[in-house]
């Protein structure tokens, strides 16, 4: 799992509407986008927010994710599957070509905003996503752990370290799954 720093490097194309660029967007799934608390957006508007895959041959075609305001300052966007999706719009006028992915945000009134509809793909609040989400954190956090597994013959002697059996860590990300699969909120009693 990679992490990246938060982007505030917006530029602005005019009074209402700012794009900034994303970086290794291929080795990038999801996108959080949050108010910084420094500039909440005018009475009655938010942002409509906007992905573009790079395309070497053509001007940026944006995609709509959804919208931020200063009732909801943040949302978190899955982008991995919007690569091959055909819902294109283009908010942000005519603009050079990009060798980079681009994230947009266009200030808007809120009433126009909320008739917006965004790709589904981007969408990560479902439960299939959810529990995709779960199993991929849970996989990563077992292999993590798994790649600090020693033979008893491995442990220093006199050691001060706790070791737990590889089997235990397993045995439990079985049975989370199991749980999971038969309960998606089981977590929460």
């Amino acid at each position: 799992m990679m992490f990246f720093q938060v982007q505030t490097d917006f530029q602005a194309l005019d009074n209402t509407k700012f794009v900034t660029n994303i970086v290794d967007a291929d080795n990038v799934n999801h996108l959080v986008v949050f108010l910084t608390g420094a500039q909440p957006f005018p009475d009655g508007y938010g942002g409509s927010v906007y992905f573009s895959w790079p395309d070497p041959n053509a001007a940026p075609s944006w995609q709509l994710l959804g919208f931020i305001s200063n009732v909801k300052p943040s949302a978190i966007f899955k982008i991995s599957k919007l690569k091959s999706d055909d819902s294109i719009t283009t908010p942000f006028g005519v603009q050079p070509i990009s060798h980079v992915a681009q994230l947009g945000v266009s200030i808007e009134p809120l009433q126009q905003l909320e008739l917006q509809t965004p790709v589904t793909t981007s969408n990560p609040t479902n439960m299939d996503s959810f529990m995709e989400f779960t199993n991929k954190m849970l996989e990563n956090f077992v292999n993590y752990i798994c790649s600090f597994a020693v033979t008893p013959n491995q442990i220093p002697p006199g050691t001060s370290e706790n070791y737990i059996p590889i089997n235990t860590v397993q045995q439990w990300y079985v049975n989370f799954q199991r749980r999971l699969q038969q309960n998606p909120n089981f977590w929460r009693s």
